[in-house]
């Protein structure tokens, strides 16, 4: 009944789809409270709910980390990110990093990243709905035929999703689950706490009473990352992917264009960081909650294994009604997580490669959402298959892989494109795709993909690299090739005063030239004036006097203007 009440959300939304506009971005008019809602929502995922749940159920303090690095994550979105990359871009990634660099190289990996980034992330998601219906109609983990055919049917819903609604429509649904999981996160807490009179002392003695393995160790930091140094050099791995992920999520990054200005965008960040600060305070109660009420061996022994702690807990404490509800919630959570990153793939494959690399601009809307439509559903099969490898994964470990491989490819791109006057498009490729290739290899070869009893294939063993999580290495890493090609590469064509317009326009918003002050100062060579109207996206128009530079707006293809430095 739930997916079917989002379906129809979904319908309803999508039927004013008219435009690329509408399709990718929901012809940005969402406010700040609506979008920080739906970033919430994104990043509310089946990770956060029902990974990082079980992680602290079975794990304690250290499940807790998972949630602590990716919280902070948000600041650097905050601070860094939000605001430049919706002035500055217009659809996805490859708008920001094009608009100073070589347009057709740096869309094509940018595109690149966003499928690669996008894949691993819906294979977690995926897994953890297939984990998530096994439970609810008691497929046992033996049975991996009957869980794989339950995670194609999750795949099979999600491509309907995208399909048919498009970003509005998966926004409309984002806003409505993530309402509906705050208010069952802040029921099955209020629940649990009240067990044990609103005493908390007294649930995490429980807790601790109920694990005999563990003991203390789940209030105390080490119990998963602390036995080793090599496992503590792996936490520092995973913090570092935590904070930078957030921000460079291709999907986290479309978000601040379904807004109508910088403003906006600057807050529904905070919109979003207090929602999600407040969520993880009851994600910290349900696990804890879980390891007194269920117990971490008939955790890790139901279907989903870890991910089912939040499920288990809400059984033992409503019966089937209150399963049901939360697995409800739960299963709209991931289909619209799903949905976002499907759209996101799909843009950058439509709008990056084909409209701007294949067609060089001269893509036909239609055509381009034809496109984006197709590729939806090879992603959508491609991650369908991801699923069913990665069944019986914590999902929250899966996503942290995701994680990594993003900040290793978007961020030192994203932050040396938006601050450095010097970087250019051989920088700019040296750091994604190398970050992009050694996150991946460093994955492939981790103790996560083989050689341990928890990794995606227990039993052959192909692993090299000592660590889970690849980012110590492949982030820094990523930032000294973005470096290394700069000061390697040839600069630019007029790169100066790409950068000096870009940096006008990623700090005010401004727009594009007056049509009428076009027209009666012709389209010549750079000309003098000694008053131009920058309007911002918001609206307002900032006049100051000075030499201008009128150029092409390769965002947007209208004729922009930025003062050039004196």
């Amino acid at each position: 009944m739930f997916a079917l009440v989002a379906l129809v959300v979904v319908y309803r939304s999508g039927r004013a789809n008219r435009t690329a506009s509408d399709y990718y971005t929901g012809g940005s008019t969402f406010t700040a409270a609506q979008n920080g809602v739906a970033l919430a929502g994104d990043y509310l995922s089946a990770a956060a709910f029902l990974g990082i749940a079980g992680a602290i159920a079975v794990y304690g303090y250290d499940g807790l980390l998972y949630a602590i690095g990716a919280f902070v994550g948000w600041l650097v979105a905050l601070l860094l990110i939000a605001e430049r990359l919706r002035n500055t871009g217009r659809y996805t990634m490859g708008d920001v990093l094009s608009y100073r660099l070589s347009q057709r190289p740096v869309r094509s990996a940018a595109a690149t990243s966003t499928l690669l980034i996008s894949v691993i992330y819906l294979v977690a998601q995926i897994s953890g709905a297939g984990g998530l219906i096994a439970l609810l109609l008691g497929i046992p983990n033996s049975n991996r035929l009957g869980q794989a055919a339950v995670i194609a049917v999750v795949g099979v819903l999600m491509m309907v999703y995208v399909l048919v609604g498009g970003m509005k429509g998966t926004t409309w649904v984002q806003i409505l689950k993530a309402n509906l999981l705050i208010l069952v996160g802040l029921v099955l807490a209020a629940w649990v706490t009240g067990r044990f009179g609103y005493n908390i002392s007294a649930l995490l003695g429980k807790a601790v009473a109920n694990d005999p393995k563990a003991g203390d160790g789940l209030l105390a930091p080490g119990l998963l990352y602390g036995r080793t140094q090599l496992s503590k050099i792996d936490f520092f791995s995973l913090s570092l992917a935590a904070v930078l992920g957030p921000a460079s999520l291709p999907h986290v990054l479309m978000r601040f264009y379904t807004v109508p200005d910088a403003v906006q965008a600057r807050r529904s960040v905070a919109w979003a960081i207090w929602l999600i600060g407040g969520f993880f305070l009851m994600v910290l109660v349900i696990g804890y909650g879980a390891t007194a009420l269920v117990g971490p061996q008939a955790i890790l022994a139901a279907p989903g294994a870890s991910n089912s702690a939040a499920l288990l807990l809400a059984f033992h404490l409503g019966g089937e009604l209150l399963l049901g509800l939360v697995a409800a919630v739960a299963f709209a959570t991931i289909l619209a997580v799903v949905s976002g990153l499907t759209i996101v793939a799909s843009a950058s494959v439509a709008h990056d490669l084909y409209a701007n690399v294949v067609k060089r601009g001269n893509a036909e809307p239609a055509q381009e959402i034809r496109v984006a439509r197709r590729t939806a559903l090879a992603v959508g099969l491609l991650a369908t298959a991801g699923g069913i490898v990665a069944n019986g994964q914590n999902v929250a470990v899966l996503v942290t892989l995701a994680f990594a491989v993003a900040a290793s490819t978007n961020m030192a791109p994203l932050i040396f494109t938006l601050f450095w006057r010097r970087f250019n498009t051989t920088g700019a490729l040296f750091s994604m795709y190398g970050g992009m290739t050694v996150a991946t290899l460093l994955v492939v070869f981790s103790p996560a993909v083989s050689g341990t009893s928890t990794a995606m294939l227990p039993d052959v063993d192909f692993a090299w690299f000592p660590l889970s999580n690849p980012g110590i290495v492949s982030i820094p890493l990523s930032f000294l090739l973005g470096v290394l090609g700069t000061f390697l590469g040839r600069p630019d064509q007029d790169a100066e005063r790409r950068f000096a317009e870009m940096e006008v326009r990623s700090l005010t918003g401004a727009g594009p030239l007056d049509v009428t002050d076009r027209r009666r100062r012709g389209s010549g060579s750079p000309a003098r004036s000694t008053s131009v109207a920058f309007t911002p996206v918001g609206g307002r128009h900032l006049r100051r006097p000075g030499p201008v530079v009128r150029s092409v707006d390769e965002t947007g293809g209208d004729e922009a203007v930025a003062r050039t430095p004196r």
